[in-house]
């Protein structure tokens, strides 16, 4: 069974930068892609940016799009989420997860931007 662990969340102010990761086991993770969602609280959980299992294509919510960079590492099984200029709408837990994702979920890591 895939294991998901998230981390890099905390609280910035406004116009920062965080970068988070996920390192995933408990499968073959080179064969997938894989994206970060986000969920805020009291809204759904949403698509953030996703990454071909080569890591030769990536894309991007249109919310995100010229502020995040997804990437990945196959070598170290872990995909990463730099966010640059953040905004306070931005605040959200991210959970990363295979694209399309599994039923199983990481615990998430806390991303708070602060005006």
């Amino acid at each position: 069974q895939v294991q998901l662990v998230e981390s890099g969340g905390g609280l910035v102010q406004a116009g920062g930068s965080l970068r988070l990761s996920c390192v995933a086991s408990g499968r073959t993770f080179s064969r997938y892609a894989m994206a970060w969602f986000r969920q805020a609280l009291g809204k759904q959980r949403e698509f953030v940016a996703g990454i071909t299992w080569s890591g030769g294509r990536t894309y991007y919510s249109d919310s995100v799009k010229g502020r995040f960079t997804i990437s990945r590492d196959n070598a170290k099984n872990t995909v990463y989420l730099q966010m640059n200029s953040l905004k306070p709408e931005d605040t959200a837990v991210y959970y990363c997860n295979t694209d399309p994702p599994t039923g199983v979920w990481g615990q998430g890591t806390l991303v708070t931007v602060s005006s």
